[in-house]
């Protein structure tokens, strides 16, 4: 079986954001599964990335807080609760972002755990840079071979984040999260799991919804993820730009996905990506 780190913020317990939590919870410990929950608004998590967050700062005299993350992850001088998230974060073979949609976004406080949690030489700053190379990042990295998920609870009405809703497609506002945050350090991320209207479920919904879920979790290491280019699979120039020829028929964030028209030395070089990718899978997690 897996190990599997939940990651929730939301202030109230009895939320539609906790139900979903704690039935993650239970499915995934009925399947077998270890489950750690990271539970942020209980911890009193620190959302505030500062000075505070280095024992040992390297240059006092002005705060560069990227050289600060770099120094203390390469030193061992990180905060106890930082350095706590990041091995429960090697310690996992996948990760569930359990949250409600606030301003078209995550909770400040769940931002601050990857502002801080995510440091230099841990999620980012990470392989050769130089010349060509810009490192191990989108579907390389630290946590390559984990999976990811975001269950997110949103006020409004589906058709709102809908291709020509007025708030946007959620896939684009969803973007930073899933492609920056996820993506980046190496994670292979499954399409969200999302409840429109949540403020205004019913007890009667609760149930269509709760299965809906069940199957979701159930399905955390067999479904698809979706079909981000990575870096350095071919797809992109040595400026980091696509090449042409690739995306053709698509816009915005879309460019960015594989997509069955795409050159066939292009698609092996992505197959053979993947198939890394699912060997690391079947690997035990550190």
């Amino acid at each position: 079986m897996s190990n599997v780190l939940i990651v929730h913020a939301h202030p109230e317990p009895k939320s539609l954001t906790g139900a979903l939590k704690d039935l993650a919870v239970e499915t995934l410990t009925w399947q077998g599964h270890a489950v750690q929950v990271s539970d942020l608004y209980a911890a009193n998590w620190k959302a505030i990335a500062d000075r505070g967050d280095f024992l040992e700062q390297a240059q006092p005299d002005r705060l560069s807080y990227v050289a600060e993350s770099r120094h203390a992850f390469a030193t061992g001088t990180q905060t106890p609760d930082v350095e706590a998230e990041q091995q429960k974060l090697l310690w996992a073979d996948a990760v569930l972002l359990s949250f409600p949609m606030w301003w078209f976004g995550m909770p400040a406080i769940l931002k601050g755990w990857v502002d801080r949690v995510f440091a230099y030489g841990f999620a980012y700053g990470v392989g050769t840079h130089g010349g060509e190379s810009w490192g191990d990042r989108y579907g390389e990295g630290t946590l390559s071979g984990r999976r990811a998920m975001l269950s997110v609870t949103i006020g409004g009405r589906a058709p709102h984040y809908g291709e020509r809703g007025v708030n946007g497609r959620l896939d684009d506002l969803l973007w930073p999260i899933q492609h920056g945050m996820l993506f980046y350090p190496g994670m292979q991320v499954l399409p969200p799991f999302v409840v429109y209207q949540s403020d205004r479920l019913s007890e009667a919904e609760w149930p269509t919804v709760a299965e809906a879920y069940r199957r979701r979790i159930t399905g955390l290491f067999n479904d698809q993820p979706i079909p981000y280019r990575t870096q350095n699979g071919g797809h992109y120039d040595g400026q980091q730009v696509l090449k042409p020829g690739l995306g053709a028929g698509e816009s915005g964030t879309r460019i960015h996905l594989v997509q069955p028209g795409d050159p066939t030395e292009v698609l092996a070089g992505t197959q053979i990506a993947v198939a890394a990718t699912r060997e690391m899978e079947t690997c035990p997690g550190p």
